[in-house]
């Protein structure tokens, strides 16, 4: 079993984290799929504290764990949204997951997520995106990371960082397809009706 991590906190966008939840629960390791089969994904949220957290748009969602008890992750995911300008600020959050970075097999952002990684300094040296109206912000941000406009999901080592919100579906997909294969991830997308990704370019065009 995968343990995944998705981290939480207030003003953060809801499909950024929704998205690849979706994707790990939801997938299964052999046709016809049965919804009570055991997935090979444990996905939990994980926030600051177990309070509630109030997303981008109002939704109030509960966390699994908090820091003090999230176990060791194998997959972290952090997400975007207008919270991440506080959190790249918030010790607690860039400690925790720098400490949880060091230790995971697969480290990942979803849009604006990558401005914390890159405060924990897991991108330092490392190729990364975000959404594209954070691109500059990133490069001027962090200029030891060398900032991608052209690709949806960029791969750095066990480092993978995806564009703005719903490219949170295909870095997860891709994931999956790195873990059990693309005729996994293939089914998991149709199941999703969700157009499995066949490129690595942007669906957006970002203008030079």
């Amino acid at each position: 079993m995968t343990r995944v991590g998705i981290l939480i906190f207030m003003d953060v966008e809801v499909l950024d984290f929704c998205g690849p939840f979706e994707v790990f629960s939801v997938t299964r390791l052999t046709e016809p799929r049965n919804r009570t089969d055991a997935g090979p994904f444990e996905v939990n949220l994980v926030a600051e504290t177990l309070a509630a957290v109030t997303t981008t748009g109002g939704m109030r969602v509960l966390p699994d764990h908090d820091f003090a008890t999230c176990p060791p992750l194998d997959v972290l995911v952090v997400p975007g949204g207008w919270g991440t300008r506080e959190q790249v600020g918030n010790p607690a959050v860039v400690e925790w997951v720098k400490r949880q970075a060091a230790g995971a097999r697969w480290v990942t952002s979803v849009c604006t997520g990558s401005f914390v990684l890159a405060q924990a300094g897991v991108l330092t040296g490392k190729p990364a995106t975000t959404h594209w109206q954070s691109l500059d912000r990133m490069a001027s941000a962090f200029p030891d990371v060398s900032v991608d406009r052209e690709r949806q999901v960029v791969e750095a080592g066990n480092v993978l960082t995806s564009a703005g919100i719903s490219a949170g579906i295909d870095l997860a997909l891709m994931l999956v397809a790195k873990l059990h294969g693309e005729t996994v991830a293939r089914a998991t997308a149709k199941y999703m009706e969700y157009p499995y990704p066949e490129g690595v370019g942007r669906r957006v065009a970002v203008a030079p």
